[in-house]
């Protein structure tokens, strides 16, 4: 699924396109993604400008002086700026047709993302006030991630992946920043030194910048907004990588299912 670093990207993509736009009109051609549309941004929203778009964990808000549309690309789904006049092809579900006769293009095979409304700060909806802090952010340090870990039983890639612990490290780049980190990702939270504590927040925002930087990892799902895949996943070391030599002892790297989630990791450098 498009992770923080493809959210990133998306948003970097689209801002400079529809910041200042006003909208012609929206056109919504599915009654429910994860939950249902509102279909009363489509009158709300007639002829208002596009404020200013931002990023909270995996979410877009795209504000208005009346409220915010707040938008999760789910596990397969994708935001673009395109030709108005560009067909409209499977799975593309709603269109936000700009003046300026561009279109901000919402896509999405699973429907598993979401498309809402709110006349308040989107960032007081219920959906974000339970996150936990940006993982680039100051707040996102060794004494923090070392307070959530005590008496955590829970194996730490599992705990890193808890979206009320520290929002945006999914399952590519937990397995990364563990390896780099050699932190082996079954092992309980409790049990990491603050030590490896410290290592793993400096190699997960590490990994997330080099990640933005690259524009996102590709994935079979996702493009970037101007259509392009991303080129980090070129650079990943074990993602992915399950039977292949681990880059520095050549052991193979093993595979292994936690909360869910397939796991890489190299049990000769991850302790």
């Amino acid at each position: 699924m498009p992770e923080l670093p493809e959210v990133e990207t998306t948003l970097r993509g689209i801002e400079p396109h529809v910041v200042g736009k006003t909208i012609e009109r929206i056109t919504i051609r599915t009654d429910k993604l994860r939950w249902p549309i509102p279909t009363e941004i489509k009158r709300l929203l007639k002829d208002k400008e596009i404020l200013s778009v931002e990023r909270r964990a995996k979410y877009i808000f795209i504000n208005a002086d009346i409220g915010s549309l707040i938008i999760h690309l789910g596990m397969t789904g994708s935001l673009r700026v395109i030709d108005g006049k560009t067909p409209v092809q499977k799975h593309e579900h709603i269109d936000v047709l700009l003046k300026n006769g561009q279109v901000m293009r919402y896509k999405d095979a699973r429907k598993f993302g979401c498309f809402l409304w709110t006349k308040e700060s989107p960032h007081g909806h219920d959906l974000i006030t339970r996150l936990g802090p940006e993982p680039l952010s100051k707040e996102f340090n060794a004494d923090y991630l070392f307070r959530t870990c005590r008496n955590k039983k829970i194996a730490i890639k599992a705990h890193i992946m808890n979206q009320k612990h520290v929002v945006g490290i999914g399952n590519i780049y937990a397995s990364e920043a563990l390896f780099k980190s050699g932190i082996s990702p079954t092992k309980a939270a409790h049990r990491v030194s603050k030590a490896k504590l410290e290592l793993l927040v400096k190699e997960s925002k590490k990994t997330l910048k080099a990640a933005i930087k690259q524009g996102g990892t590709t994935l079979q799902d996702y493009i970037n907004p101007d259509g392009a895949p991303g080129y980090f996943a070129i650079k990943l070391k074990v993602y992915g990588k399950e039977g292949e030599p681990c880059p520095n002892c050549a052991k193979p790297i093993k595979a292994k299912m936690i909360g869910q989630r397939n796991s890489f990791y190299c049990s000769g450098c991850q302790k």
